[in-house]
């Protein structure tokens, strides 16, 4: 398997890219669909947009760990499972480059994204 990488959307295309996938459940703003080069997009992965909505509106340090719970929550339905499976197997064939818009992916869902794309689950 090559693997997956993570880049915001709003950077250009790189080389090293191989499939882009935008797993946003939004399109991005001010992005054109021409400029974001993307193979597919993957909102069925994205996290709900009432579990983002909470999220925004919750507070305190609990937060993080509550909504990595909920989204893994998420991600066992049917239709995210199909949307998981879609991206592994891309995975298995080349990289596969996880595109959002929000400004630090390190600190976002992708974690828990990446987290349960490599388990298998």
């Amino acid at each position: 398997m090559s693997g997956f990488r993570v880049a915001r959307v709003y950077d250009a295309p790189a080389a090293e890219d191989g499939q882009r996938v935008l797993v946003d459940r939004l399109w991005p703003r001010g992005l054109s669909k021409d400029k974001a080069e993307l193979d597919d997009w993957a909102k069925e992965v994205a996290p709900s947009t009432e579990l983002r909505k909470w999220f925004h509106a919750a507070t305190g340090h609990e937060r993080d760990d509550e909504f990595a719970e909920r989204y893994a929550a998420e991600l066992d339905g049917a239709e995210q499972q199909t949307g998981l499976a879609k991206l592994r197997a891309a995975a298995e064939k080349g990289t596969v480059t996880l595109l959002t818009a929000v400004k630090d992916p390190a600190e976002s869902y992708l974690s828990v994204l990446l987290e349960r794309l490599a388990a298998k689950k």
